[in-house]
């Protein structure tokens, strides 16, 4: 009797769990089936009531201001350029700084590791300011670069806690067998670390490319030249032209085309990222 009880009552749980997990999917899809349909609405039709989800007729001509209207190629590659670069950047370093808090002993280890969090607890925001004057006294401002070391910093703190994670998840014998057969630190952390730690190197990763992709207030505020502007800069440009209402068509072709590397980054990563999502929160 214990068991068909267990069934019985098991049911409403999995009905109400299918349910929620339905209404966050479409939560979350809505707003980007409304983007790709709007985007291939004519700008007339835009702000029509009730809202169209299939575009009638379909048209190309948002996508075609987009690329006639702003240099849309330099743009793109401004922002591919300081992702990759910022997330190749921030993996390696957080990576390292991680694998020197999981696996080696020094004065005051918990202390720093403790500091370096605090970074989490302040707004970006706030650091606009401290960070343009000494972006400005670095030479800096007004450059790919700019955007890169920032970002780069930004993130270290992070990628840092959830990496650590998985470092020390890793059996400490497999470390002390590398150090018998004559591995120094740098091969340990290369050939075994690295490998093992692939599910919170992915997470990172997307973590990492999406806050460095989608930025807004640094890159605005240190970018002043058209050759060193970046996507969300341009998009914020196509909801500012014209003397009449915004364009929205327009501005949704742009944020659909900004929205490709961030889908294609996702599902290069999926693989692990939810593994890496849970294993390093849960093991760290």
């Amino acid at each position: 009797m214990t068991a068909p009880r267990r069934r019985v009552s098991g049911i409403p749980a999995t009905i109400v769990r299918y349910l929620l997990l339905s209404a966050g999917a479409v939560v979350m899809v809505v707003p980007f089936v409304y983007l790709l349909s709007t985007s291939f609405t004519e700008n007339t039709f835009v702000l029509t009531m009730p809202p169209k989800f299939i575009p009638d007729p379909p048209t190309l001509a948002n996508y075609e201001q987009v690329v006639a209207t702003q240099d849309i190629g330099r743009y793109f590659l401004n922002s591919v350029i300081v992702a990759v670069i910022s997330t190749a950047l921030s993996l390696l370093v957080s990576s390292m700084m991680a694998y020197a808090f999981a696996r080696f002993s020094f004065r005051f280890k918990e202390t720093i590791f403790r500091v370096l969090l605090l970074g989490l607890m302040i707004p970006a925001i706030m650091l606009i300011i401290p960070q343009f004057v000494l972006a400005k006294q670095l030479g800096l401002l007004d450059t790919l670069g700019g955007l890169i070391v920032f970002y780069v910093a930004g993130s270290l703190a992070l990628n840092t806690f959830l990496l650590r994670g998985f470092f020390e998840s890793i059996p400490g014998e497999l470390d002390q067998a590398m150090q018998v057969d004559g591995a120094n630190a740098w091969t340990r952390y290369w050939r075994l670390a690295i490998p093992l730690a692939k599910p919170g190197l992915a997470t990172a990763t997307i973590f990492t490319f999406l806050a460095s992709w989608d930025e807004f207030a640094w890159a605005l505020t240190i970018t002043n030249s058209p050759e060193n502007r970046t996507l969300p800069i341009a998009i914020r440009l196509f909801a500012g032209e014209g003397n009449n209402a915004v364009q929205w068509g327009v501005v949704f072709a742009a944020s659909a085309i900004a929205v490709v590397p961030v889908i294609i980054v996702f599902l290069v990563f999926q693989r692990y990222f939810v593994q890496g999502l849970t294993s390093g929160a849960i093991k760290g």
